[in-house]
């Protein structure tokens, strides 16, 4: 089976989640991080949860502010997303979620149950925001996820077993099918890694790429770097883009020993 991240996987966030994080961070300091610094921030394998993440940067600021309470924060951060009550009508929303590029379509999908594999998201999104993108702009049926406040953020594994041992309609162990994981941080890797700790004798592969901020022609060695980063934090295989996680995984399930606990 092939389970996803979906921010930086499915769709492109440089241009919402990310620059909400930017905004959040300018609302309370006056000062505006550079993506070099959020992808330093994500790469200490800690930070998935943006709120979080912009509560770290500002307290990692020379000459840092009174940090807010965190539930204000989270108020201003979703004020830039979603731009209207995050449980309302999307129609509503005027925030930056109306921004995101998708990196694959319907038939992506498609085309894994075709060749019988299951497949779900595991993702430290919002619900509304995942259900947004997976059901509305995908127009994918009631599609297998676990998002945020469904299980412990990541790396934490509970979301990823609890999804795979679904899927798998049976106990995870070596009867069960491989289980694979595409996600763009450190973090994804990590939740990986220590799936296999939680579950040793099930076949788990990390599969990971860089996120779309990261592949313009201008950015080919902060790629090559992150890209780096995600192989030493113990991916399997990182791949060019969404597209290629089908071919990539049958080579990996093809080849004589594929990677395992």
């Amino acid at each position: 089976m092939l389970l996803f991240d979906i921010d930086g996987v499915i769709r492109d966030v440089s241009g919402s989640y990310r620059r909400a994080i930017v905004e959040t961070v300018h609302h309370y300091s006056g000062q505006r991080p550079e993506p070099q610094a959020i992808d330093a921030l994500k790469a200490e394998g800690c930070w998935n949860n943006d709120w979080e993440a912009a509560m770290e940067l500002l307290r990692r600021q020379a000459n840092p502010a009174e940090l807010p309470r965190f539930e204000e924060l989270v108020a201003v951060f979703s004020g830039h997303y979603f731009g209207g009550d995050p449980d309302g009508e999307p129609e509503l929303w005027r925030g930056f979620i109306g921004s995101e590029p998708l990196l694959v379509g319907a038939e992506f999908f498609s085309a894994l149950t075709h060749d019988g594999i299951a497949w779900g998201f595991v993702s430290g999104a919002e619900p509304p925001s995942a259900r947004f993108v997976l059901e509305r702009r995908l127009g994918l049926g009631a599609p297998p996820l676990i998002a945020m406040g469904d299980a412990p953020d990541k790396p934490d594994p509970t979301g990823l077993l609890r999804l795979a041992a679904a899927l798998a309609g049976q106990p995870l162990g070596a009867a069960a099918p491989p289980v694979a994981y595409l996600g763009d941080t450190v973090a994804d890797v990590h939740t990986v890694l220590r799936a296999r700790q939680a579950a040793p004798t099930q076949c788990w592969l990390s599969l990971a790429v860089a996120p779309p901020h990261l592949h313009g022609p201008d950015r080919r060695q902060a790629r090559q770097h992150y890209e780096q980063q995600l192989r030493q934090a113990g991916a399997d295989r990182v791949i060019e883009a969404t597209a290629a996680a089908l071919p990539a995984l049958q080579a990996m399930l093809s080849a004589p020993s594929p990677p395992g606990p």
